[in-house]
């Protein structure tokens, strides 16, 4: 157990953990914890959407003032059970996301967007759809081809300020299904074996 004061890559993304073993929680029971996509699989999926090489990746991070190396890269594409896996940090996948709105949108001059220390899903979806240049009825569509449905209110409170009373957390699942419809846009439905 982590008796430490360091938030956990979950609890730094809003899921609640309890300190009690999960035998003894009750399903319905608020100390719920939640599977929450991982840094290291965001960009695995962002990688095969777009279809990244490696030398393509070194330059989005570039173009954020990043230098990085193919070997890094490449450990942070590997899978968990991997020896050499690595994992990729908040720092490190805001300054990709920000390589990538640099990239399709063009570097503003001057100083540069500032990398967020914590990223949570609302940072995450919020920088893909700048970075792509997406409004709220495309982020929709894209949702539908993987016949997941969201509302455009529902939508919208992802993507407000934290203070405001409309914010909505966005939860695992919508930005899961968000990078899987990309997939299925830019690369076509997987097909069945």
């Amino acid at each position: 157990m982590n008796n430490s004061l360091t938030p956990t890559p979950l609890q730094r993304r809003g899921a609640k953990i309890s300190p009690f073993p999960h035998f003894l929680i009750s399903p319905f029971s608020h100390f719920r914890t939640f599977a929450l996509m991982e840094n290291n699989d965001i960009l695995r999926r962002l990688r095969f959407c777009f279809d990244y090489s490696d030398t393509r990746m070194m330059e989005i991070f570039a173009s954020a003032d990043m230098k990085v190396t193919r070997a890094e890269i490449s450990d942070w594409l590997k899978k968990e059970e991997d020896p050499a896996f690595q994992q990729i940090h908040d720092v490190q996948l805001a300054t990709f996301l920000n390589g990538i709105i640099n990239l399709n949108r063009g570097k503003k001059d001057g100083p540069q967007m500032p990398v967020e220390e914590r990223l949570n899903n609302n940072i995450i979806f919020r920088k893909l759809k700048i970075a792509l240049a997406m409004k709220d009825e495309d982020i929709i569509e894209v949702l539908k081809l993987v016949d997941f449905k969201v509302g455009k209110p529902e939508l919208s409170a992802f993507f407000r300020a934290s203070n405001q009373p409309q914010y909505r957390v966005c939860k695992d699942q919508i930005l899961r299904n968000f990078l899987h419809g990309l997939q299925v846009k830019y690369r076509g439905p997987k097909e069945e074996a």
